[in-house]
């Protein structure tokens, strides 16, 4: 499962200076068309809300084998979410657009990255690719 938090779905409009052109339209279909080549099937998801977020981490227990997780500024303030990526047990590879550790101090703070399999950030679209590769060779080798 790919999951995207808030403000996203904004994406190619959106300070493109930091996020790039790239839509979030554009990120699935390279999604999809790396994960043909990998030989697995994707759900791509994106919500502005935090509780819808957690009901798909919850709801992704029973039918993925991992999640690609870019939480937006969710990353920075929800322990909400840190405990349902616990809960559910799966391993989640948190990626970025940016590198967030290269911008706002607020920023370099991730509740996702102590319950995740790894960070990816600041390679853009790319990322989700990275990300797709490892969690396919994480499962794998499990």
């Amino acid at each position: 499962m790919i999951l995207n938090g808030p403000n996203l779905n904004l994406l190619g409009t959106r300070q493109p200076e930091v996020y790039g052109a790239t839509t979030l339209a554009d990120i699935e279909v390279m999604c999809r068309d790396a994960a043909k080549s990998l030989g697995v099937t994707l759900e791509f998801a994106q919500s502005n809300h935090e509780g819808m977020l957690i009901d798909q981490i919850h709801a992704a227990k029973s039918s993925q084998d991992g999640i690609i997780l870019n939480a937006g500024a969710y990353t920075h303030t929800s322990v909400a979410i840190m405990d349902a990526i616990a809960s559910v047990e799966l391993p989640v590879v948190e990626v970025h657009l940016s590198n967030i550790h290269a911008r706002e101090t607020f920023r370099h703070k991730s509740y996702i990255a102590p319950v995740a399999l790894g960070q990816i950030c600041g390679f853009g679209a790319t990322g989700y690719i990275l990300a797709l590769h490892a969690l396919k060779e994480h499962i794998s080798s499990s």
